[in-house]
């Protein structure tokens, strides 16, 4: 990305909250690295203490191997001097008013500050307990927008949602905005508040039944899950972003609002170096269990578009798109940063990749042995995995269950843990199943983008590491830049 295209940002102060999450911190490293006259950051992180909050960002953020880079270029001192002159730490909680932030001084020079707010903080598990999706996702969402209406001079609030919360549609799905209250299956529309008076109803019940924190956790989840299914939704995680994305829409009144709807992030494709990722994300875990030699069957149609991005794209369409709309009173903008549409790569394609990789550089098992993965099963309907899970799991669970009625020493840890699996299984295709067997689904419409890089491009802004997903080659993506990144980051091999 070209020093023009962070102009905009010299002198300004910016909020970014979730601050320690993946794409965050890729951001504020572009950010630190391009913009060093950034006048100040506010980054927010769960945590009691501003020093517990400096603690947190220098461990999980500044000390990664994503800095090196600029780590490189200014020094170590020069690094440190930086992030104490630009950075102030926020110990905050985007699920209470004022984002939890209770010093009155910091809480005074954040509102008489702030230029721009990016809100990138959320729980991102598919099987949330319902209670802190709906805190998080959904009034954490009008939290902040409420936070970012009281600073004097902020001019954008840009909030970080997900594509999927299109739910289970299939065609083109086009980048709108949700009205108040809609929902997915024409159901009569869904009152935000009334979500929420029912997870406090629900865990009241539970406390006057003396419930564990257990069976409340599992009580939550089952909660989120039956409520999202009664809207169209496959998940509390998609329903809850969608919620969110209803209050940011209904409560604006004159606030900038931009949407970003990003897919699948996975790992930087160029900036600050290629393949850098933390953790095992999204269809990694597929890769990864294949290198080991443990992915016996995948459930996926495997002609589907894997929707997939970069996440240094992503990070870059952030600022491109603040650019554009900072300012832009009472706008609201949805952009989809996703590839299906213009550039996809379906699940055969990742597989294939992947075989050849790990047969040019497999992985070693505990004795030092490289691992030789075994071709995989695909299973395109749910009726191939019943009759694959029957085969596999069921029958050999009943004749476990029966000797270890008889023989329970024997056979009685043999039971648990083929239960354990078979239960661990079938929790996972619950929540995958949408995402991977709905053929047409996820191809998502990126013209907002496409229109804004157009006009970047008349500019002579335009860059091809931007976000245009049209330079990407995806089989040499994933042979040279993110298998390796990931065994590299993420396994730390």
């Amino acid at each position: 990305m070209e020093p023009n295209r962070v102009q905009f940002l010299e002198n300004r102060t910016l909020l970014v909250t979730g601050a320690s999450g993946f794409l965050a911190k890729v951001f504020v490293e572009r950010i630190l690295r391009l913009q060093p006259n950034v006048k100040r950051l506010y980054l927010l992180v769960r945590a009691s203490d501003k020093k517990s909050a400096e603690q947190r960002l220098h461990s999980e953020v500044f000390e990664k191997d994503l800095f090196r880079v600029l780590r490189k270029n200014i020094g170590d001192e020069s690094l440190s001097a930086l992030i104490s002159e630009k950075v102030v730490p926020v110990p905050g909680d985007i699920s209470l008013n004022n984002m939890g932030v209770t010093d009155s001084n910091l809480l005074q020079d954040m509102v008489q500050e702030i230029d721009l707010v990016f809100h990138a903080a959320a729980t991102t598990r598919f099987d949330e307990r319902y209670d802190v999706a709906l805190r998080i996702n959904t009034f954490g969402a009008l939290n902040v927008l409420n936070f970012a209406k009281k600073c004097v001079k902020s001019q954008l609030l840009l909030h970080v949602s997900t594509a999927y919360v299109c739910g289970e549609r299939s065609g083109v799905i086009q980048e709108k905005p949700f009205a108040f209250g809609e929902t997915l299956n024409g159901r009569t529309k869904v009152d935000i508040e009334t979500e929420m008076q029912l997870v406090e109803q629900k865990l009241k019940s539970l406390v006057e039944q003396g419930c564990s924190e257990e069976e409340t956790k599992h009580a939550m989840k089952d909660l989120g899950t039956k409520r999202a299914k009664l809207y169209g939704w496959p998940d509390p995680y998609v329903f809850t972003k969608a919620m969110g994305e209803m209050f940011l829409g209904q409560y604006r009144e004159n606030m900038p609002i931009v949407i970003i709807r990003p897919t699948m992030i996975t790992s930087t494709f160029l900036d600050p170096f290629p393949g850098w990722i933390e953790g095992v994300r999204t269809v990694d875990s597929v890769v990864v269990a294949y290198g080991k030699g443990v992915l016996k069957c995948f459930l996926v149609d495997q002609k589907v578009a894997c929707d997939i991005i970069p996440v240094d794209m992503v990070a870059n369409a952030m600022i491109v798109t603040a650019d554009e709309h900072f300012h832009d009173l009472g706008s609201q903008t949805v952009y989809h940063v996703a590839s299906s549409y213009q550039n996809p790569i379906v699940y055969k394609q990742i597989y294939e990749v992947s075989v050849r990789y790990f047969m040019k550089s497999p992985l070693l098992s505990r004795s030092g042995m490289p691992i030789v993965p075994k071709a995989t099963l695909f299973l395109s309907t749910m009726a191939m995995f019943r009759l694959y899970t029957s085969l596999r799991f069921k029958f050999p669970l009943q004749v476990l269950r029966l000797l270890s009625i008889t023989f329970p020493l024997q056979f009685g840890d043999k039971y648990e843990r083929h239960n354990r699996k078979f239960k661990m299984a079938m929790r996972l295709v619950k929540f995958y199943e949408p995402y991977l067997l709905f053929k047409g689904m996820y191809v998502f419409e990126d013209q907002n983008l496409e229109t804004l890089r157009i006009k970047n491009e008349a500019k002579e802004m335009h860059d091809l590491s931007g976000f245009n997903l049209i330079c990407i080659d995806w089989e040499d993506y994933f042979m040279n830049t993110h298998i390796p990144g990931l065994v590299t980051h993420a396994l730390n091999k």
